[in-house]
Order: C-alpha cells, then sequence, then structure tokens
C-alpha cells in the first residue's frame, strides 16, 4: 500500500435526510476514523442537528469540517421535510467536495443521499450524483459501479428510459468493460473475470428473442478479449448472478439499471457501495437514499457509510500506490 494516509472527504448528503446521522455514527467508529484523513463537508447546522438525535459529539471524533454555510443561522434543519434549501446545500457540498478533489486537497470522495427532486425544485436539472460530478469534472460517458463484498457490477446505462436504455451502442459496451476493469484492479482484482449480460431474455438465444445481442454485445466482449480483458458474453443475464454470487466472476457488465440494481440489493443491500467511474477523481457513496420517514429517529444504519468509506480508503490506497510506482 501507499506510505501515506488518504485523505477523504464526505459529503453530508440532504439535511433534512439520515445523512448526518449516518456519517456521525459511522466516525464514532474508531477503524473507521483512523482509516484515513477524514473531512466532513458541509455545514455545521446540520451538523448539530445530527448530534441531537444521535447522541454523538463532532469534536470528539478528530475529523475535520470544511463549512459551507449554505443553511441560514439561526434556524433548526426540519427533518424529513422536501425544501429547495436543502437541496441546494446537498448539491453544494457534492460540488465542494468534488472541486477538492480534483485541486488534490483529497485524495477520494464519499457522498450521503441527497433528494433529487429537491434538489430540482431550485430549477436545476438534476439526473443524479454520477452525472453532476462527471459535469463538474468535464467528462462524459461515466459509469456507475455497485461494488459489493461477493460481488461488482457496472451498468452501461443506469438513469434513462427503458426505451433508450434497449438502444445499445458497442462502442459504449466496449468502454463500460473496460472502465470496470481497471476499477476492480483498484479494488484489489489483478485479472479480473467479468460477465458481460445480455439485453433480451437468454441473452436473445441466437436471435430468437431480439438481435441486440449479438449485434452489439457480442463485438463487444470479442473486442475487450482482444485487448486482454478476461471477459465473456453475452450470458443469460437471468442465471449469471446466481452463478457469480457463488464465486465464478468478479464483476457483471449489466445492460441497464433494473439488470443490476435489483440482484446487487437482493445479494447484500448494506454493503454494497456505488462508485462512480469515468471521471478522474475516485467517488463513492451509499447505495440509498435520504429516507426521509425515519431521519432525526436515530434508526438509520451506518453499515453502508461504513463500507463506502471502507471503499473509497482501499481505492485511494491502491491509486496512490501506483502513482509512487508510476
Amino acid at each position: 500500500m501507499s506510505t501515506r494516509i488518504p485523505k477523504i472527504a464526505v459529503t453530508l448528503g440532504d439535511p433534512a435526510g439520515v445523512g448526518g446521522e449516518v456519517i456521525l455514527k459511522a466516525l464514532a467508529d474508531p477503524e473507521i476514523a483512523a482509516s484515513a484523513e477524514l473531512v466532513v463537508v458541509g455545514d455545521r447546522i446540520a451538523i448539530d442537528a445530527a448530534e441531537r438525535s444521535t447522541g454523538a459529539k463532532f469534536d470528539t471524533l478528530g475529523v475535520k469540517l470544511r463549512e459551507c454555510g449554505v443553511l441560514a443561522a439561526g434556524l433548526p434543519v426540519v427533518y424529513g421535510a422536501l425544501r429547495a434549501e436543502y437541496g441546494r446545500a446537498a448539491v453544494r457540498y457534492v460540488h465542494d467536495a468534488t472541486m477538492m478533489c480534483l485541486n488534490n486537497d483529497v485524495d477520494a470522495m464519499v457522498t450521503a443521499p441527497l433528494n433529487k427532486e429537491a434538489v430540482t425544485l431550485n430549477g436545476m436539472q438534476f439526473s443524479g450524483h454520477t452525472e453532476y460530478i462527471a459535469e463538474l469534472c468535464g467528462v462524459k460517458g461515466s459509469r456507475m459501479l455497485l461494488a459489493g463484498t461477493k460481488l461488482s457490477v457496472i451498468h452501461v446505462s443506469t438513469h434513462v428510459s427503458l426505451k433508450q436504455a434497449c438502444n445499445l451502442n458497442t462502442d459504449r459496451i466496449v468502454d463500460t468493460i473496460e472502465l470496470g476493469n481497471e476499477a476492480m484492479k483498484l479494488l484489489g482484482k489483478a485479472k479480473p473475470r467479468i460477465a458481460v449480460c445480455g439485453l433480451n431474455p437468454h441473452a436473445g438465444e441466437h436471435g430468437l428473442f431480439g438481435t441486440e445481442d449479438e449485434e452489439f454485445i457480442r463485438p463487444a466482449v470479442e473486442t475487450c478479449r482482444a485487448r486482454g480483458i478476461e471477459c465473456e458474453g453475452p450470458v443469460a443475464p437471468d442465471t449469471i448472478f446466481f452463478k457469480a454470487a457463488r464465486g465464478s466472476h468478479d464483476l457483471i457488465v449489466a445492460m441497464y439499471h433494473d439488470q443490476g440494481h435489483i440482484p446487487m440489493k437482493l445479494l447484500d443491500f448494506e454493503a454494497t457501495v456505488n462508485v462512480s467511474l469515468g471521471i478522474p477523481i475516485i467517488r463513492t457513496s451509499v447505495d440509498h437514499g435520504t429516507a426521509f420517514d425515519i431521519a432525526g429517529k436515530n434508526l438509520a444504519s451506518e453499515a453502508n457509510m461504513k463500507a463506502a468509506i471502507r471503499m473509497a480508503v482501499t481505492m485511494a490506497q491502491h491509486r496512490l500506490l501506483q502513482t509512487a510506482q508510476a
């Protein structure tokens, strides 16, 4: 591993959600707090609210705060409230953490959940963390990786309609396989074993249930194999997750959002981490939402936040090592 401890920024997410609670509870774990130089990006007002709900004291955790000053002073946070100012604050936290990564002030960022509707109340078009961070980084073609303890999944498409997701493109599939292969190396897999899902039932059954699998997916797999990537496909989506969860593969390439999300959340919801790929920075995230219904009640589990921090630390350590060896 690298010779220094990584520096990690953690965004607070929507102040009305569970982000502050799960962050404080995760950072109260000595193992997590000692794993990196951690900087929480947010407003002290939101941290104060999380302290009251959890009983944890931020100033005792040995963690720094980057105060953003978005929330109005003197106004208490209202948990579970859908408000434009909360959406504006959450986006600002993501923006500032991204800039910290791009400026090399930190080695990676971890994001708590925000509420897309609260963000759009500000008149901003917003489809998700991954797309917004990619825009800030000045890149197109970002991808979402769901990384778990048993298995990981990368998606060719995510936050688009199913109709649009079915318009496959071989070059995009090739890029997705390559991004997934590199990400798995950052997670410690020297030679990742990759399975590429078909789009149609039974991967098209040799054209009986659609031609997209043979027309777009198989050429992408063949291209990647010629480049030295250990991958196979198109494989039947209804069986590959079962096999891979038992150890046949390290990574599955899913063609669209739900093809990858549903089985991963069934396999291990709490340990599955959202990772953004195709951007020049390391970003991981919890794989759950703001949970407005339980926010402020100290009921939210911090397990997924811990997993997201651990993964950011692991990826940052491997990247630092790669840089040192270059």
